[in-house]
């Protein structure tokens, strides 16, 4: 069984209000990667602390126990509350998400306990698939030593790479990653809509 849970929480200052609720061509930007995602998990679920902007989603709403914490808290709530053995965690603000890499992630749930695409040398935790069995307790004793990283808890648990040649193949323009993290990547999410540019 497999569940998606799409982070809603993290910091708003730089686009003066919640991100995943600002409109992209006349939608929230969430719905966006709702639509992406569309019949690809058994389980959905949106992780923030603020549920009641959220209700008309129509999914289940998950709140931190602490509000506050963190990234890596939040990740841990998002799989605590994950009623699949797998969970597939993506941030609210990615609206171009590639639906062959992600079934391409799912795909390879039985290789490793996080499978996780690393795009320019960089992991991309908010992108990735997770093993619940084994990544909630290793994230759990992160948590207890102090640790803020969402990678923090890697060494700890099987990773796998989704690099190279298979990211270019799944996701041939590298929007997956676009994320809106300013009113300045609003609009120019905007225009990669308008121009088509979006892909799978």
């Amino acid at each position: 069984m497999l569940t998606i849970a799409i982070q809603a929480g993290g910091s708003t200052r730089r686009t003066g209000s919640d991100k995943a609720l600002l409109p992209l061509a006349g939608k929230p930007l969430i719905e966006h990667l709702l639509m992406r995602v569309n019949d690809l998990g058994d389980d959905i679920l949106v992780t923030t602390n603020r549920p009641q902007d959220y209700a008309f989603l129509g999914v289940r709403l998950v709140s931190d126990p602490v509000p506050g914490l963190g990234a890596l808290n939040g990740l841990h709530t998002a799989l605590d509350a994950a009623r699949g053995r797998s969970v597939l965690v993506l941030a609210c603000d990615m609206p171009f998400v590639s639906r062959p890499l992600l079934e391409h992630l799912v795909s390879l749930v039985s290789h490793a306990d996080v499978v996780i695409p690393r795009h320019e040398g960089r992991f991309e935790p908010l992108h990735a698939l997770y093993e619940k069995q084994a990544c909630l307790p290793a994230i759990g004793a992160a948590l207890a030593a102090g640790e803020k990283r969402l990678i923090s808890f890697y060494t700890k648990v099987h990773v796998l790479p989704v690099e190279g040649s298979d990211l270019s193949r799944l996701d041939p323009r590298g929007l997956s990653f676009f994320n809106v993290n300013t009113l300045e990547d609003l609009a120019q999410a905007e225009r990669i809509l308008s121009e088509g540019e979006m892909g799978q």
